[in-house]
């Protein structure tokens, strides 16, 4: 788009269109993994481990490297910046990588499985075998998220799609496969797809890339030029985002172990986190639209308009999966869980409602922050969350009287909202 071109509802629409369909065929992985293991011998035991071991500590290890795609939409400039940015995605995955072999591979596990997770002793080694095989889920994430950024900032989007698709049709087979074709447990099974499934999808962003590297990416810009300090001072905040929050799902595991109802709460999560995980998937998508067309004219006016209407749209979604028939065909017949279960995962997206909205403006004044270059507001915002949600989780197992999975899902909503409102205080603080 040229610089001197209003920004439309069409051109973000158009923008942000491809990101929220990468966005949600991500978020469709877990339901369709749900879908597959569900149908497998010992359901309940593998959800569990998934949800529980497998799938938050990944997410967790992998944590410091998600914003990469932020990075890239912001800081490749020319081909000497995205260089100076792949090496560093380099150092960054191999040093997590390596974190994830110990965990996975050392008595480590234990120690974090039983002592801190406190698991059920029956999830325990279901749960070491899938973190084995997801090993190599690090390196292919950061690798992945790198290429997409350089992908968005050059007007390549679609191609973030036919990635995501690919993932997703990989992921489809190798289920499909190990649920009619062989007799092995549903952890090896879903934990060797999603490893395979997210390398297949990084291999095609990575040849993707190319022709942006070769044709689009000036050799240099008048930018100035990226170093480890520059990178550090920008990046350390916008990393210790997700970590923040992604280390926060282990928590939540762990406190739901010391609730009431531990192994169906535990067993369900997965199932409620992916469908609450589709629809705010809707406003991930968000955050680098606003880092891309916040400088353009008439950016910010249209941009806030667009999270107004994308906000109420997502929770009107939920709303209806909520409160009528749709939710209890969704996890009975789409996900296949066991009726104490289904009434479990109905309810607790009742209290859910509000997160799909909430996160829209998350990524509306989290891309903000970032395009003016203070994102400290960011981790600070993070930091509120998780001191709030680790509150929250620490009183309910001392005070809850409800499944846990009800009492996690609030304190989640609670904390995010005050999250939002954070963030909202931080970027009124530099526009004033």
């Amino acid at each position: 788009m040229n610089n001197k071109e209003n920004v439309t509802i069409k051109q973000i629409f158009d923008l942000w269109l491809p990101l929220a369909g990468s966005w949600f065929l991500m978020g469709i992985e877990t339901p369709m993994l749900t879908a597959f293991v569900a149908r497998m011998a010992t359901p309940e035991i593998t959800l569990a481990s998934w949800g529980s071991i497998v799938y938050p500590i990944s997410l967790a290890i992998e944590g410091p490297i998600i914003m990469l795609l932020a990075a890239s939409t912001a800081l490749a400039t020319d081909r000497l910046a995205y260089n100076k940015l792949f090496k560093y995605m380099v150092i960054m995955s191999l040093v997590l990588s390596f974190i994830h072999v110990l965990v996975a591979f050392t008595p480590l596990y234990y120690i974090l499985a039983l002592d801190l997770l406190n698991v059920p002793e029956s999830l325990v080694e279901p749960g070491k075998l899938g973190l084995r095989i997801m090993t190599p889920w690090t390196f292919m994430i950061a690798w992945r998220r790198l290429n997409q950024g350089t992908m968005i900032k050059y007007g390549n989007s679609k191609a973030i799609a036919i990635g995501t698709l690919i993932r997703l049709f990989s992921l489809i087979i190798i289920l499909a496969f190990g649920r009619w074709y062989t007799n092995l447990s549903g952890i090896f099974v879903g934990s060797l797809a999603v490893a395979i499934a997210v390398t297949m999808e990084a291999l095609y962003a990575g040849k993707a890339v190319q022709k942006i590297l070769k044709e689009s990416l000036p050799k240099t810009s008048n930018n100035a030029p990226i170093n480890r300090g520059s990178f550090i001072k920008f990046y350390l905040p916008l990393a210790m985002t997700p970590l923040m929050t992604l280390l926060i799902h282990p928590a939540g595991s762990a406190g739901m172990s010391r609730m009431p109802e531990t192994l169906s709460s535990l067993a369900a999560w997965p199932v409620v986190y992916g469908l609450i995980f589709l629809t705010r998937s809707m406003g991930f998508a968000f955050n680098e639209v606003v880092v891309s067309l916040a400088d353009k004219p008439k950016g910010l006016f249209q941009l806030k308009r667009f999270a107004k209407v994308l906000s109420i749209s997502t929770m009107g979604i939920l709303v209806t999966i909520a409160f009528t028939p749709l939710g209890e065909f969704w996890f009975s017949k789409v996900s296949g869980l066991s009726s104490n279960l289904v009434e479990l995962s109905s309810i607790t997206i009742m209290f859910a409602i509000l997160m799909p909205g909430y996160q829209v403006y998350q990524s509306w004044y989290g891309g903000l922050l970032v395009h003016y270059r203070e994102t400290r507001g960011i981790s600070e915002a993070v930091m509120i969350y998780v001191g709030l949600a680790l509150l929250g989780l620490y009183l309910g197992t001392h005070f809850a009287s409800v499944p846990g999975i009800y009492w996690t899902i609030n304190v989640f909503v609670i904390s995010g909202l005050c999250q939002t409102f954070f963030l909202r205080y931080r970027y009124k603080g530099i526009s004033i």
